[in-house]
């Protein structure tokens, strides 16, 4: 075979490989790592709170019509706005669109609307795999006295995770939801799913559907597709929280998943400042934007102080756990589920930024959080005042 001919082959076989390439990169719709470093400098530094309002107990509570409560997401997204946070991490629940799914719209239109006013754009949450696993639409139990985030709930709970039949509603939920703000800019991006592999063993484990793990591998890929299907603007994601991120040996089954089909890295970490540091330079392999979704447990050692200068040095976006202090009593430590604070307070608040009077809980906190970010100002406007 001549030179010339083995040279043609050679570069039709490239050209046919890149074709492939390409078009599997179509199918799957995961932004390239150039879209999802450029959709990344458009963004200013984001820094925010995972935020429930201080009157609700769970995501249910939050946007259910009888007890959703816009004066006071105004009122605390103006919080936020007034220390410089420019995005809120929210969850949502998959029974609400069941239970009402124009309804729903509406009312998560009308809290990003609210958000928009205060210059935040929400990353919203779509499952969780964390603490109890029986939702429940309808009026939610009170707090219980002393206990960590004693009333939240998964999405999609036990019944609907092991029931095959419940899959198409899970479909709906998310191309009903995703669908309706897919070009919206005032939502900055979608979470798919919260600690997809969370036994929670410290508190519901022993009401946890069998097999929770392998139950969720199978849904969490097709919960992507479902998302990516109403192309959406914004980037999809789901956290990685826990094992190694960089040795595919040593990385558990569902973090190759979440870091396969993610546009964006989003990761949590609640340890000292070294390890914060570490995880970002593990995960910085994947030349895709980094956003820590949940850090700043004071207790374990993640602080504002300690967090936020290195997540600005390495421009990775930082999302702490809790802005106001309320009914999910997240202020109180995760030890609580096994000694419930109800005699004595812990020596230092775990997270929240607030307390319910809405002074700082510690003013050196906001003033931190005011300088890095060069934003917010000490006075509080609600949208009525604008």
């Amino acid at each position: 075979m001549k030179l010339g001919t083995i040279v043609l082959l050679l570069a039709t076989l490239a050209s046919s490989m890149t074709a492939t390439a390409d078009s599997s990169t179509a199918i799957s719709g995961r932004w390239s790592e150039q879209k999802a470093q450029a959709w990344y400098a458009q963004q200013q530094w984001l820094v925010g709170a995972n935020y429930v309002p201080s009157d609700a107990i769970n995501q249910l509570e939050m946007f259910q019509a009888e007890t959703f409560n816009p004066a006071l997401n105004d009122k605390e997204l103006g919080l936020a706005e007034s220390v410089g946070m420019n995005t809120v991490r929210v969850f949502l629940q998959d029974q609400l669109w069941s239970q009402d799914p124009e309804g729903f719209k509406k009312r998560l239109d009308a809290f990003l609307a609210i958000a928009a006013r205060h210059h935040i754009r929400p990353l919203l949450v779509l499952f969780d795999s964390c603490w109890d696993p029986d939702p429940r639409l309808g009026p939610q139990h009170p707090p219980i006295p002393g206990v960590h985030n004693s009333g939240w709930v998964q999405s999609p709970g036990a019944k609907g995770l092991v029931d095959p039949a419940y899959e198409p509603r899970l479909k709906a939920y998310v191309e009903g939801v995703v669908g309706a703000f897919a070009n919206d800019d005032r939502v900055l991006g979608w979470d798919i799913w919260n600690e997809p592999d969370n036994d929670n063993s410290s508190s519901y484990g022993d009401r946890e559907a069998p097999h929770k793990a392998e139950l969720v591998a199978k849904l969490l890929p097709k919960a992507f597709a479902w998302a990516r299907s109403a192309h959406p603007i914004q980037p999809l994601t789901s956290g990685v929280w826990r094992a190694n991120y960089v040795d595919p040996d040593k990385e558990s089954a569902m973090t190759k998943i979440q870091l396969a089909e993610s546009d964006i890295i989003t990761f949590h970490n609640y340890g000292w400042p070294e390890d914060f540091e570490a995880r970002i330079l593990e995960l910085q392999s994947y030349h895709r934007p980094i956003i820590c979704t949940e850090y700043m447990a004071r207790g374990a050692g993640s602080t504002f102080d300690g967090i936020l200068p290195l997540a600005k040095r390495y421009n990775v976006g930082a999302i702490n756990w809790g802005l106001v202090a309320g009914k999910t009593q997240t202020y109180l430590p995760w030890d609580s589920w096994q000694r419930p604070y109800v005699v004595v307070q812990p020596t230092v608040w775990f997270h929240e930024v607030f307390r319910q009077d809405d002074t700082p809980y510690r003013q050196r906190e906001v003033e931190l959080l005011r300088q890095l970010t060069g934003r917010g100002s000490e006075s509080v406007t609600t949208s009525t005042e604008r």
